[in-house]
């Protein structure tokens, strides 16, 4: 049984943007030689997440809208009274909505290999998920199998 891990950086452009990472998860599996186990993808940020789900424009365009209906921006949070809170930076940002919206999705999934390559179905992406940005962000990615 064998263990790999590595990290996959990602600067990302928009406050609430939708990005496939796939293609840098599947170079990954790849290069490790590991032809049967699990990759598990995991985001280090309270702000993100990961999913698994179609790369199609329109469906990003539609979760980015229902994720803003379930946590507006401009709702009256706790979390945002930053006067509030002790030892908070100056560059704090008011984002409770970007952690409830987080709090909705997943910060991982955990995806089979099969002969060297992600079991993923027909029209299934790894999107990471930025919900708190622009930012510059970090995904674990750990492999297991032989």
């Amino acid at each position: 049984m064998q263990v790999i891990n590595e990290t996959i950086y990602i600067e990302t452009k928009q406050n609430i943007g939708i990005y496939s990472i796939t293609h840098l998860v599947t170079a990954i599996v790849q290069s490790s030689a590991i032809k049967s186990g699990q990759v598990l993808v995991f985001s280090r940020h309270t702000t993100t997440a990961i999913a698994i789900n179609e790369n199609e424009e329109r469906l990003l365009a539609d979760i980015i809208v229902f994720l803003g209906k379930l946590a507006p921006k401009d709702a009256d949070y706790l979390h945002n009274d930053l006067e509030q809170r002790p030892n908070i930076p100056p560059d704090e940002p008011r984002n409770a909505h970007s952690h409830l919206m987080a709090m909705m999705l997943r910060n991982s999934e955990n995806i089979p290999i099969v002969d060297g390559q992600l079991a993923l179905g027909t029209w299934q992406s790894i999107l990471f998920c930025e919900l708190d940005g622009p930012r510059k962000r970090s995904v674990s990615v750990q492999i297991i199998g032989m």
